[in-house]
């Protein structure tokens, strides 16, 4: 029987905190979730505490898969998911930070690829344009 991951301390949550205020030049809101992780190929599923934030149309997930392991991933839609190209973290200022770089250079992409288009537009289906099959 696996130990229960502890929480993420009140430090842990300030820091993750200054970096968000850091990278937004303000106060964002951070929740306290859980999360359901396989850790380990075929192992069963495991609680994991999280740390939840949404911004600029992207939701963030860091959970805490150990005493000092984070996994991270952002997300804008169910079929949209991406990560960091790295399992684990042992430093969760590391982790939080690398996220927030590649999602900054999704959002600069997806900019790219669609000029003069906001987040909120990118975060819109277009159903009106034709479907390539």
């Amino acid at each position: 029987m696996t130990d229960k991951i502890p929480d993420f301390s009140d430090v842990e949550r300030q820091h993750a905190a200054s970096l968000l205020e850091q990278r937004y030049g303000r106060t964002v809101a951070m929740e306290l979730a859980d999360s359901e992780l396989q850790l380990e190929s075929g192992a069963p599923l495991t609680w994991c505490p999280t740390l939840y934030w949404a911004e600029r149309g992207a939701h963030f997930v860091v959970c805490k898969v150990a005493g000092d392991r984070y996994r991270c991933q952002f997300f804008y839609s169910g079929a949209e998911q991406f990560g960091t190209n790295r399992n684990e973290y042992d430093d969760l200022g590391e982790c939080v930070l690398a996220l927030l770089r590649v999602q900054s250079d999704h959002e600069r992409a997806r900019a790219r690829a669609f000029p003069g288009a906001t987040a909120e537009d990118l975060d819109k289906e277009d159903t009106t344009g034709p479907s390539i099959i």
